[in-house]
């Protein structure tokens, strides 16, 4: 479990903090290089240069949060679209100065802050070839690792979500082939950036009363990213809500399948009894 954090200091530049900010996620600068899809070496350039501020400080040890995530997810962004370190540097010292564009500080960590509360966690292969068993090969490690859900660490691999490996090693050793399993998560992965995409659209959706190309103003920002963290939640709430309702469906309609097979070969009466198994199977969900 995470150590809870001392007191939130007031917040570099003005940004704004949402109401949950002593929960906030801690990271070790490994922690952060990861999560934010940079390098050690990157975020020390970026302090150097002033476009990240320094960690806390706790003994010899620097400890950074959600503020230094959305920072950096800023200034990745930033670059993918073409603006120089030089460019970027000009827009975060108007920021610090006071300039209107301090606005998106407190955006940027309410839209691009990480929507899970869980810490990477590093396993040894040993680990995974207790935790998977004889389910475990080259092969199948490589293809988490290609679909993110593993991180290399040198002889070591990192988890972003140990709570889902958790789950995946449970399911493999009640008999789900590991291989089986991968190629689920591969096929449904589209899906669920639809869904996200969809979810965020919604979560966003509060910023289209604005021009595209201009912020908020200074005024409205407080309410807006306090809506934004309030409907957060709410979003994933409803994912959990729907993926439910789609399992009961899925799980129903296998079930009626199955009771309808079952009824042909030992009545004879293919029609009828996958009829009646169908029926059967429906009256149950609605019940629900």
């Amino acid at each position: 479990m995470p150590k809870k954090p001392p007191p939130v200091a007031p917040s570099p530049a003005g940004s704004v903090e949402p109401a949950s900010a002593t929960s906030r996620n801690e990271y070790t600068v490994d922690e952060l290089a990861r999560v934010t899809d940079t390098t050690v070496r990157n975020v020390r350039a970026y302090q150097d240069r002033g476009l990240l501020a320094p960690p806390e400080k706790r003994g010899r040890v620097g400890v950074y949060d959600d503020t230094h995530v959305s920072r950096l997810k800023l200034i990745n962004h930033l670059l993918a679209r073409g603006y120089t370190l030089a460019n970027i540097q000009d827009l975060i010292m108007a920021v610090d100065e006071g300039h209107d564009l301090r606005s998106i500080l407190g955006l940027e960590t309410a839209i691009g802050g990480r929507w899970s509360r869980e810490r990477p966690k590093k396993y040894s292969l040993l680990e995974l070839l207790q935790m998977f068993g004889d389910k475990t090969s080259p092969g199948a490690l490589a293809k988490a690792v290609d679909l993110g859900l593993l991180e290399r660490d040198g002889l070591s691999f990192v988890s972003g979500n140990p709570t889902a490996l958790a789950a995946g090693a449970t399911m493999a050793k009640e008999g789900i082939a590991l291989a089986d399993l991968l190629d689920a998560v591969s096929i449904a992965r589209p899906h669920f950036n639809a869904v996200a995409k969809a979810l965020v659209d919604l979560v966003v959706h509060q910023l289209d009363r604005y021009d595209a190309d201009a912020l908020p103003p200074p005024a409205d920002v407080p309410a807006l990213v306090d809506a934004i963290w309030r409907l957060r939640p709410l979003a994933s709430v409803l994912v959990e809500s729907e993926m439910n309702r789609a399992l009961e469906e899925a799980s129903g309609d296998y079930l009626g399948d199955r009771v309808a097979a079952i009824m042909e070969k030992k009545l004879g009466h293919p029609a009828q009894g996958a009829a009646a198994a169908r029926t059967v199977t429906k009256k149950g969900n609605a019940k629900k």
